[in-house]
């Protein structure tokens, strides 16, 4: 009898949590989709701190934090602590990717964009655990911490694409802007990444490498600092343009592109800080958060270019 009632309830459970789950971007959708982007801001954080504080091996096993233990030891010290603390993190941005893609579940079909970005975000994490798993592997090679932190970048920049298709109306969606406007911003996106992995390359010529044994890339890390700012002033010069240009037509991403502009000019300033200050820790941290929020805010700029079509223009 008890086997009967328990086999009974069970469906009744598990209705009962379908139809608990949102049919509709709700405050629920809204809470954790904003804590998911945070996150995944946070954890390119606190993997330039594990960088730049040499903590790089301080776990130096993986998936284990040693051979002999899932967690960091006191015998580890600082970089334990932090090289430990960057990887439950990575377990919170996975947790949270897994709340929105159910979150989003029962309303795939109709907003298929939402589930296709949350699914993406989800099996990006997972990705980016076993991409640094071989990062520690290999020793912190320079083109594999790169492409980790270019993949962590691309995730805020899919979290960012949620957050603004969460609020957009479903439906076919035109062009809100000139296409001329449209194409120069896309444009504009191309140097933008230029920019982003002339950086990178710069950084794993540089002397942060993570830990005192890690090998650098081989290039001149002088001469690509040069090259990493061309990219960087052609993106100020485009950006500006095109932020006078949309206060000029009224543009819908007028508000966006300036904040874009804002953003990279700050992000200059502390370039220009660090390059010529010996390129201090914190000012380098900075400058990788920064170039993250450039991106999902060049991401944002890019989504508002069109609008539904049903809409008022």
């Amino acid at each position: 009898m008890a086997a009967e009632t328990q086999t009974t309830s069970t469906p009744g459970v598990a209705a009962r949590f379908a139809a608990w789950l949102p049919d509709r971007v709700d405050r629920r959708v809204r809470i954790f989709a904003w804590l998911s982007f945070v996150a995944e801001v946070l954890i390119i954080a606190t993997g330039g701190a594990v960088r730049l504080t040499g903590s790089g091996l301080g776990c130096p096993t993986w998936p284990t934090c040693t051979a002999d233990s899932l967690v960091n030891t006191p015998e580890m010290g600082i970089h334990g602590v932090i090289e430990f603390g960057n990887r439950t993190l990575t377990g919170l941005v996975g947790i949270l990717a897994v709340i929105v893609v159910v979150l989003v579940w029962r309303m795939r079909r109709e907003r298929r964009d939402l589930f296709a970005f949350a699914l993406v975000v989800l099996l990006g994490v997972a990705a980016q655990a076993v991409v640094g798993g071989i990062t520690v592997l290999t020793g912190l090679n320079p083109f594999i911490v790169g492409f980790h932190y270019v993949a962590s970048l691309t995730l805020v920049c899919v979290c960012a694409a949620f957050l603004v298709r969460m609020d957009a109306t479903p439906g076919p969606r035109v062009l809100a802007a000139p296409r001329w406007y449209a194409a120069t911003t896309h444009t504009t996106t191309l140097v933008l990444a230029l920019t982003i992995v002339v950086g990178v390359l710069t950084t794993g010529a540089g002397p942060h490498s993570g830990d005192a044994d890690a090998g650098r890339n081989g290039f001149d890390a002088e001469v690509l600092e040069h090259l990493h700012a061309w990219p960087g002033y052609a993106l100020l010069a485009l950006t500006l343009m095109l932020t006078t240009v949309a206060w000029a037509r009224r543009l819908p991403v007028r508000a966006w592109i300036t904040a874009l502009l804002g953003v990279e000019i700050v992000q200059i300033l502390v370039g220009l800080y660090q390059a010529r200050n010996g390129l201090p820790e914190l000012a380098v941290g900075v400058h990788m958060v920064l170039a993250a929020l450039t991106a999902a805010t060049m991401t944002v700029v890019v989504l508002r270019l069109k609008r539904t079509s049903t809409a008022d223009a």
